[in-house]
């Protein structure tokens, strides 16, 4: 089942559309700060863009900053949101369960292919940008190394194997939309009602992280560690962030795909 899922997915002419589109906005961003040598001041904008006028090398780190807000859990709730709704709305389900496969298995398949689907987005986006910023920015980091947050420097090998895990901690954030999206996919008939349902809940989140009337419940919301990789560039690491972020994912995940289950084992599929 997870086989024929993933064929699905890497056969559908929208995967590669919707990913084009995802990774369209950074390359813009790097034509323009190419173009007109005008970056943002330090500290403003998306992490690192200011950086990478002079480290072309750091560009993918700037692009996961630019889509992680909005772009890429768009997508990953529209995707996921369409998992099991979207057999439903198109009269399928019953026929994929009439099948030897069970309710279990389905939804671990629809959750393997919405995970490929993100891995797949995020490498794209990632070696997309390594490629366009060493081509039209900064190369600074070819001759004295790239710069950490902290301003130290940071050989070849600690920045591909720190770009690696903040790919790998992108993946793992979106895993917790995905897990969202995948309950109210199993809740409602509608794949868009399940991803505005998503949007919803992360809009929420990012807007009660501004309030300081939402202290108390801060950390416990889904989208506060999503920045955190950033301090995978400082100098020490600066691992409390990132492992409150992990932690915080690995909950929602285990919550929302349990609901998820649970609901999903007791439908009543009558079309």
């Amino acid at each position: 089942m997870i086989r024929v899922e993933l064929s699905k997915l890497l056969r559908s002419r929208r995967t590669w559309v919707t990913i084009g589109l995802v990774d369209a906005l950074p390359t813009l961003v790097a034509v323009l700060l190419a173009l007109t040598d005008l970056g943002p001041r330090p500290g403003t904008g998306p992490a690192f863009l200011s950086a990478v006028m002079t480290d072309g090398t750091l560009f993918p780190l700037a692009a996961l900053a630019i889509v992680l807000p909005l772009f890429l859990p768009l997508v990953v709730a529209i995707t996921a949101g369409e998992a099991i709704a979207g057999e439903a709305q198109q009269g399928t389900l019953r026929y994929l369960l009439v099948r030897p496969v069970g309710r279990a298995r389905l939804l671990l398949a629809k959750l393997v292919s919405v995970m490929a689907f993100v891995a797949l987005t995020v490498v794209v986006v990632g070696a997309t940008a390594y490629v366009v910023g060493a081509l039209l920015l900064g190369d600074e980091q070819l001759t004295t190394g790239a710069t950490s947050v902290s301003g130290t420097s940071l050989t070849t090998p600690e920045l591909v194997a720190r770009t690696l895990l903040a790919l790998a901690y992108a993946m793992l954030s979106m895993l917790g939309v995905a897990a969202i999206a995948l309950f109210l996919s199993t809740v409602v008939r509608s794949p868009l009602a399940a991803a505005l349902g998503t949007m919803g809940i992360l809009i929420s989140s990012t807007l009660l992280l501004t309030l300081d009337a939402a202290d108390s419940f801060r950390a416990f919301l889904p989208t506060r560690y999503w920045l955190a990789f950033v301090d995978l560039f400082r100098d020490p690491i600066f691992w409390r962030d990132l492992e409150r972020g992990v932690l915080l994912q690995a909950a929602y995940v285990v919550v929302f795909l349990a609901a998820a289950w649970a609901n999903f084992a007791t439908k009543d599929i009558t079309d």
